[in-house]
């Protein structure tokens, strides 16, 4: 509920499925960026929304604006695209939020890493970035959109230019489509026609209502308010969800994907998948662990990883590329908070900081070389198509999987042994940002494994790297 006094403001934040996610009192005088941090103090790693019955509360909306005649709860809407829930960046470019709102790019040119183009309109005011695999699209705080990157993956956004002057507040990339969430619930879509830049055919769907956006890598699935899903896009990349539809009208808290599947779940706990059966579209060999308790789904390539409430993990897909987790499967009866993964692999991270891998051993499956450190003080993995990197407690950072894909970190290792508070791993590359603001970066060099060129741009000063 919310009420308040002279000074402070009360507010309880609260999931779809009813979990109170956090409560407290505010001064007034704040905005609600401190709502927003509040949240992700309960689930660090995640990006969510914020919403007032239909209105969309911003970081930047201040505490005193809120309607507090409404006497509703602040609902906590959880987003796809962060390290616990989505399949690794696309991308061959990086891109750096600064404090100030401006932002850097490096990595290869024609995917990004170039932004001269648009360079006056990335100077102040960025919030968020998100990419395909050859464009990026920045929201900034005034809700308006600037894209910039190859124009067949999402990079030239004039056809609906008009539609991205404002009011933006979320958006999902896939392999060459974006799609944008507006506050008043509505989608807007470009890029890849047949990938789910062309949302035509579930146009009267998306008006209204829509409160989170994921992506496998040729189609879009969307949760509305009401509970409901819409997928479109690629039919075999579950861009056609016809044949679970009558599954999909209520209930659904999140949806996450693979690269040709999606895995939605209810409040109550319950599954649904569709798309290439190759893909994690048919789940039906674990249907009966995956009834009740799932409270996060990670998806890769070809296989999904769900984290059920008792901290257990149920795996299927490609056996070979994370789908079989028998290899393991007794260090994941319990303790699990978090799962991430590379193209082919896994990494949990369990509740006393250690870490369990499984799937393709040269996708960082396999972490034996670096398993006494793996024993505890994990915080958080990240992946880039091959590789591993976790951050420690201590600030440091461990690296494992295919070399040229950022698991030898060797190269810059005097740089990553403490301060490290968040790293962003795209194709092959890893970006590594320290507690001063700088950025360290190892990998493949074209993919921004090699940000000289930017150096200068990246010693302090950053507090987001996508």
């Amino acid at each position: 509920m919310i009420m308040a006094t002279s000074s402070k403001i009360y507010v309880e934040l609260v999931e779809l499925s009813g979990h109170v996610v956090a409560k407290g009192a505010w001064s007034a005088t704040l905005r609600a960026n401190c709502l927003y941090q509040s949240a992700h103090l309960a689930k660090p790693g995640r990006r969510c929304r914020l919403l007032q019955g239909r209105w969309e509360i911003t970081p930047f909306t201040p505490l005193a604006a809120l309607d507090l005649s409404s006497g509703t709860c602040i609902q906590v809407v959880w987003l796809s695209g962060s390290a616990a829930d989505s399949i690794f960046s696309y991308s061959n470019a990086l891109v750096a939020i600064k404090g100030d709102g401006s932002v850097v790019t490096w990595g290869e040119a024609d995917s990004g890493g170039n932004s001269s183009a648009v360079a006056p309109l990335l100077k102040e005011g960025v919030v968020q970035v998100c990419g395909t695999s050859g464009a990026f699209a920045a929201i900034k705080a005034d809700g308006s959109v600037v894209t910039w990157g190859d124009a067949d993956y999402g990079g030239n956004s004039s056809a609906v230019a008009p539609l991205l002057t404002d009011g933006v507040v979320q958006i999902c990339g896939n392999h060459n489509a974006f799609a944008a969430i507006k506050a008043d619930g509505s989608v807007v879509t470009w890029g890849g026609a047949d990938y789910g830049g062309n949302s035509s055919a579930v146009a009267p769907l998306l008006t209204e209502g829509v409160v989170q956006v994921c992506a496998t890598s040729g189609a879009f699935a969307a949760i509305k308010a009401d509970g409901s899903v819409v997928s479109w896009g690629e039919p075999y990349s579950g861009g056609n969800s016809s044949a679970v539809a009558p599954l999909l009208t209520e209930g659904f808290v999140q949806v996450c994907g693979t690269s040709g599947a999606f895995a939605a779940i209810k409040a109550d706990g319950s599954v649904v998948t569709w798309g290439g059966a190759d893909y994690g579209g048919n789940s039906s060999a674990v249907a009966p662990l995956l009834t009740e308790g799932v409270v996060q789904v990670c998806g890769i390539s070809n296989a999904f990883a769900a984290i059920k409430g008792d901290g257990s993990v149920v795996t299927w897909g490609e056996a070979d590329s994370g789908g079989n987790s028998s290899a393991v499967a007794p260090l994941l009866k319990e303790g699990v908070v978090q799962v991430c993964g590379t193209s082919g692999a896994f990494a949990a991270i369990k509740a006393d900081g250690s870490v369990v891998t499984w799937g393709e051993p040269y996708s960082g499956g396999n972490s034996s070389a670096i398993a006494p450190l793996l024993t505890e003080g994990v915080v958080q993995v990240c992946g880039t198509s091959w590789a591993f990197a976790a951050i420690k407690a201590d600030g440091s950072v461990v690296t494992w999987g295919g070399a040229d894909y950022g698991g030898n970190s060797s190269a810059v290792a005097p740089l990553l042994t403490e301060g490290v508070v968040q790293v962003r791993g795209n194709n092959s590359a890893f970006a590594a940002i320290k507690a001063d603001g700088s950025v360290v970066t190892w990998g493949e060099p074209y993919s921004g494994g090699n940000s000289s060129a930017v150096a200068p741009l990246l010693t302090e000063g950053v507090v987001q790297v996508c």
